[in-house]
This record gives C-alpha cells, structure tokens and sequence, in this order.
C-alpha cells in the first residue's frame, strides 16, 4: 500500500483544483469530509451515483483521488466500500474523522407531529435509529442522504421529511426541524482518501 496518511496537495499536476470523487449528491457528509480535508474551494468535489462509480472513474483517470467513508463508530463499516478496496486497484493516502450531526429536514409548513415517512441513507436512519422509535416515523431508505433531501423539497409534501445535514438544507431550501438527532453525541465517521496505485496489477489491501 505504500504510505498511508500523507497530506494530499490541493493542486493536480496541471495545476488545477484537485479533482475528488465522492458517492452521494451535493450536500452529503462525503462533500463535507472533502471540504473539512482541503478547505472551502481547495478541492473540485466530483458526485457518483454509487461508491462502484467513484472507484472506477478513479481508476480510470477521471478524478484524481476519492474520499469514501469505511466506519461510523455507532454503525459500523461500510462493508460494500470495504468489497470494493480489495477488489481494485488503489491506495490508501490519508485518512479523516468527521463528526456528524442529522439533522431533521422538511418543507416548510411541516411539523415534527405531522410527519409520517423520513427518508436517508441506510447508515444515517442507523444512527437516529432510537429518534425515528420515540416518534413513530417510518424509515424509508435511499442511496444518500443529501439525495434524500432532495426528494423532499421536489415531493413537497409535509407528511415527509430527510435525515441529512444542515448543508443539505441551505441547499435545497429545507427548514431544520431537529437538529443532533443522532442517538450518540459522538457520532464519528471515518474516512480514507485513495487513489489510483501506479503501476500496480496486484488488488489493494486494506489495513487491519
């Protein structure tokens, strides 16, 4: 694998921003991993649909690294970028903690009574597990949180309502119905920068 947590530069090799591929919409916690890890506009933030897309395109030239969350400290790994690791060809350059706070997000005119249905990625209604029990909200999971957002501002229905963050909302111009509504105050996700390994025909490896 090589070094494994060094500092990144913000400028490629022609000398424009970075290129990071990342899973998920503008305004999920990837995008806010990249932000925190080269600060505002020191990267180009590229979205996937899915982490198969952000290892391919990396893999073939299109972006220059990728920032994938692989743990969150109440969820777990995140098997599937785990998978995808061993199967390709990358590296492991840097690694990153971000805190994450959910926050409760809706058309404006919704409440916090009127709700039904919160949609979110799989590991955000995880970690809000104990919020969505204490008022009786029905989990509906979707690719990402940001994407679930989204969806509620175009759905524009006040029975509806997205777990994501406060970006997310500014974004697209969702009210902040709750916010740290994540069941454990120290919320945490990891995050591993990679890229391409030169040079190499043998799979990565992910350290123990």
């Amino acid at each position: 694998m090589g070094e494994r947590w060094v500092p990144m530069p913000s400028r490629a090799r022609n000398d424009h921003p970075i290129r990071v591929g990342f899973q998920g919409e503008p305004g999920a916690f990837s995008e806010a991993a990249i932000t925190a890890y080269w600060g505002e506009g020191g990267a180009e933030p590229v979205p996937y649909p899915t982490f198969a897309d952000v290892f391919e395109r990396l893999e073939d030239g299109t972006v220059d690294v990728a920032m994938v969350p692989v743990e969150n400290s109440y969820a777990g790994d995140v098997g599937e970028v785990y998978d995808l690791l061993r199967r390709h060809v990358v590296r492991i350059r840097a690694e990153l903690q971000l805190p994450v706070r959910h926050c409760l997000l809706a058309v404006a005119g919704a409440t916090l009574a009127g709700l039904r249905r919160v949609r979110s990625h799989p590991q955000a209604l995880a970690q809000c597990r104990e919020f969505l029990r204490r008022h009786s909200l029905l989990a509906e999971p979707v690719h990402d949180t940001a994407a679930a957002a989204r969806q509620v501002a175009e759905a524009g229905r006040t029975d509806l309502a997205a777990i994501a963050s406060r970006e997310a909302a500014r974004r697209y111009g969702l009210q902040v119905l709750a916010e740290d509504i994540q069941d454990a105050a120290d919320n945490v996700t990891r995050f591993y920068v990679i890229e391409r390994e030169a040079g190499s025909t043998a799979p990565g490896t992910v350290p123990g």
